[in-house]
């Protein structure tokens, strides 16, 4: 059982030392242990200071391409490299490495694909109350979506099986963390939370430039998402609505004209037939969307089934 620990990184020459040195060298049920790092355009020394702190593998992207784009080629060439099991968790050292064989004892026991760890965030002093507030509210809505029960949807410090590795697509450009939650949800894989512990900050998040920054991009990424994931549930309701709406203003005017007042209410008119043809094409825009979404599904399905037979190829 092999498994690979990866490392986002931009620009983390100072922090990544510490991070690796608190890296577990031995965990039961693991045979063996390797560090991978995905050096995402530093220019600093990052690469040159995890190779000579022995890093097994470090991947190159060549220009800044984002966390998300890091964390998905992270993936790719864990995988490529034979990983069973998958840890992602930051290089600023943020969360308490000693907790890693706590993360992945859910996969190797077989009651969870991915295991997020939920951070203490009441109890973290430099989190504000605003953002305590936020961060439990955007977790209940990814719940919601991705019918899971993760607790801290944003907490980088997770586990992932390499079957549920094959199956992730991460097409967001800002942060994956969301996008595998409800990707996963919507696959149907087992999904579980683990308390963690937490490391003293050592410097600002760069992915948070600043909270309303923050929650504007989570919300736009979370309202992607349920368009994308669950199409029927946003446009049905929207187009009952607008129908519904139309279909009454009409019965407004029929009334008038019955009543031979219709000639001046003919707006009326013109817009019931608006809101009621709005409401069709929401309707058939719902439609076409369940339908990408169903072939999406069997695309990924496919992709997965691809994966296990490489994988039986390669045994």
């Amino acid at each position: 059982m092999k498994l690979i620990i990866q490392i986002p990184c931009y620009n983390e020459e100072h922090t990544l030392p510490a991070t690796l040195r608190d890296l577990p060298v031995s965990i039961g049920g693991i045979d063996v242990i390797e560090t991978l790092v995905v050096d995402d355009g530093s220019s600093d020394g990052t690469v040159e200071a995890a190779r000579a702190l022995g890093v097994n593998h470090v991947a190159r992207l060549g220009v800044n391409r984002g966390l998300a784009f890091a964390f998905k080629e992270g993936l790719r060439v864990a995988l490529d490299r034979g990983a069973d099991i998958i840890v992602n968790t930051d290089a600023d050292n943020q969360y308490n490495a000693a907790d890693i064989p706590m993360l992945i004892a859910p996969i190797l026991s077989g009651d969870a694909e991915i295991v997020i760890g939920e951070r203490p965030i009441s109890d973290r002093p430099h989190f504000s109350p605003l953002k305590k507030l936020l961060q439990k509210v955007g977790s209940w809505v990814v719940r919601k979506i991705s019918n899971t029960t993760v607790q801290d949807a944003p907490s980088g410090f997770r586990a992932f099986s390499r079957s549920a590795a094959q199956q992730l697509n991460v097409f967001n450009e800002y942060t994956y963390t969301l996008e595998t939650i409800i990707q996963a949800g919507h696959k149907g894989l087992a999904v579980v939370s683990v308390p963690i512990r937490v490391n003293p900050v050592t410097r600002e998040s760069r992915l948070v430039s600043s909270l309303g920054n923050y929650v504007k991009k989570s919300m736009l990424t979370m309202f992607r998402f349920f368009v994308v994931y669950r199409p029927l549930r946003f446009f049905v309701p929207l187009a009952i609505v607008l129908a519904a709406s139309g279909f009454l203003i009409s019965l407004r005017f029929l009334i008038f004209f019955l009543m031979g007042d219709g000639g001046g209410h003919v707006q009326s008119l013109i817009l019931s037939v608006f809101l009621m043809g709005s409401g069709l094409l929401m309707f058939s825009l719902g439609l076409l969307a369940d339908l990408i979404s169903v072939n999406r599904k069997l695309m990924e399905e496919l992709q997965a089934r691809l994966a296990i037979i490489e994988d039986r190829m390669n045994k």
